[in-house]
């Protein structure tokens, strides 16, 4: 197995980054390269979004992407919620979207088509990874969201002055957009979903999970409730847990074999 750490250039968020990146070569090392070359071909991928506070780490368990045949590749995007904001370098979703995914085919060879390029998240990450899916299902073929902050709704009602106990009005002003016009915009999930049917375009595979203890439980079961409404073809799990690695890393082992 290699484990990469990768620094280039991104335009979208106009600074030199880096991202972390999981490869399972290692197990194929006696095989003659042409052989190899057409193994990494058949290769899935990952992009993997952390949560709030945290930053570009490879948290699934590396021995199931391994036999899985999964590359891993995890960004960093500081606490931007993964979404495209109005200040010049903050561009998250098209950093991850559009600029990676390029940089990863051109570099690797990887995440060629939707059917082999997937996203997963946790917390902050699973509404981005919902959020990425349906922003651009020509790219993405499946997502799966675990404890996800789908709190578009809560950021909606928000006023100047108000907030939450994670941050404050203004934090969120900057990375949705103003409240009173974000369940309308791009930046909900649910308005890309409603597009993605209006357009005829194919739907990502969606799994999603969430701990029945856990803090985000009812904007989940809110979410899942709209996909159902919709008719979207989705997996949704509750068991019980809390917001912690010991759920994302049980659900992250479940679903990464039923994403392709």
């Amino acid at each position: 197995m290699a484990e990469l750490s990768v620094r280039f250039f991104s335009n979208c968020l106009r600074r030199t980054v880096e991202f972390k990146m999981f490869l399972p070569n290692e197990e194929r090392k006696d095989i003659p390269w042409e052989e190899d070359k057409h193994r990494q071909e058949d290769m899935n991928t990952i992009l993997l979004l952390h949560g709030y506070t945290g930053d570009g780490d490879i948290w699934v368990n590396r021995e199931e992407a391994a036999k899985l045949n999964i590359a891993v590749v995890a960004p960093s995007g500081e606490n931007g919620f993964w979404l495209d904001q109005e200040a010049t370098g903050r561009q998250y979703a098209s950093y991850i979207g559009v600029e990676l995914i390029d940089y990863i085919r051109r570099t690797f060879g990887l995440a060629k088509t939707p059917e082999k390029t997937g996203v997963m998240g946790l917390s902050m990450g699973g509404f981005g990874a919902l959020h990425t899916a349906f922003a651009y299902p020509e790219t993405f073929g499946c997502c799966a969201a675990l404890s996800s902050a789908l709190i578009h709704h809560e950021v909606a009602k928000m006023k100047p002055g108000e907030g939450n106990s994670v941050a404050n009005y203004e934090y969120y002003r900057e990375c949705f957009g103003d409240p009173e016009k974000l369940l309308e915009s791009d930046n909900n999930p649910e308005t890309l979903a409603k597009k993605i049917i209006a357009s005829g375009s194919k739907m990502p595979k969606i799994f999603m999970a969430c701990g029945t203890e856990d803090f985000l439980l009812e904007p989940n079961r809110a979410f899942h409730r709209f996909l159902e409404s919709e008719g979207i073809e989705h997996v949704y799990e509750e068991s019980e847990g809390v917001h912690d690695m010991v759920f994302w890393s049980k659900y992250s082992s479940i679903f990464m074999p039923k994403m392709f």
